[in-house]
């Protein structure tokens, strides 16, 4: 398992009442031949993501690079929600830029981010990867595909049960690097003692259900023992996507 990109922000005064720790972990899988999603991880701070690249032939990891470089810019004091969406849209022209000048059909990624402040995570995203909330042994999942087949569950048209069997699962409807106008996503929610936020690339959703999600982040763990768990649970059940996953834990300031 290969390890992080990780940005450590600089110490602010004062003191939380929650402190934030996390882990992250991306792996190949067992069908792929090459890593195209990429995370960033802040282990004892604020921001956080997960990126999946799309394009093959080392465009989709050159796609998912400029996401995460530009999402780690984001300044500790900055509005999440519409510093976020600004880092998420540079990266967009960045990655269409990048493909002009080198003569690439298309490259792109999709994202999903959280940032941490004042105990309330802000959440941005862009295609099929997902956040989720472990709560009191609760599982929720924040985000909402941008995705074929989520429209198809949206109008009635397929049941949720039925979106892994659906021959177009992997269609996303959004992706950051494809059009000159992109549509970003935010969600907030104020983060308790003792809740867990995960993010994942859809690799580790296509073959780890949402039942399995919420057993292993009820397990009594640290963050990285929880991605590893994750992940581990992926490679179990096949794999045949890269998987990524960052894990983090609402805790009590020491």
């Amino acid at each position: 398992m290969t390890g992080p990109v990780t940005r450590q922000p600089p110490i602010l005064p004062g003191n939380a009442p929650l402190v934030f720790r996390g882990s992250g972990l991306t792996h190949v899988g067992r069908v792929r031949e090459s890593n195209e999603d990429a995370i960033l991880t802040d282990p004892d701070g604020a921001l956080w993501a997960v990126v999946d690249g799309m394009g093959g032939y080392g465009h989709g990891d050159m796609a998912a690079d400029i996401v995460i470089d530009r999402i780690a810019s984001l300044a500790d004091d900055a509005l999440p929600a519409p510093g976020l969406r600004m880092l998420i849209e540079e990266a967009n022209r960045l990655i269409l830029a990048r493909s002009a000048e080198r003569g690439i059909a298309q490259m792109g990624a999709t994202v999903v981010a959280a940032m941490i402040q004042n105990g309330v995570a802000t959440i941005a995203w862009v295609g099929d990867c997902r956040a989720y909330l472990w709560r009191a042994g609760q599982l929720r999942q924040l985000t909402s595909d941008h995705s074929v087949v989520q429209e198809l569950v949206d109008k009635g048209l397929l049941r949720a049960d039925q979106r892994e069997d659906h021959p177009q699962r992997h269609v996303v409807t959004r992706a950051v690097g494809i059009e000159p106008q992109i549509q970003i996503d935010t969600m907030s929610v104020q983060m308790m003692l003792r809740d867990r936020l995960v993010l994942c690339s859809d690799g580790l959703t296509a073959c780890v259900s949402d039942a399995e999600i919420a057993a292993i982040m009820t397990r009594p763990a640290d963050p990285r023992s929880s991605c590893r768990a994750l992940a581990l649970r992926a490679l179990e059940n096949g794999a045949p996507d890269n998987v990524s996953v960052v894990a983090i834990f609402a805790q009590e300031a020491d």
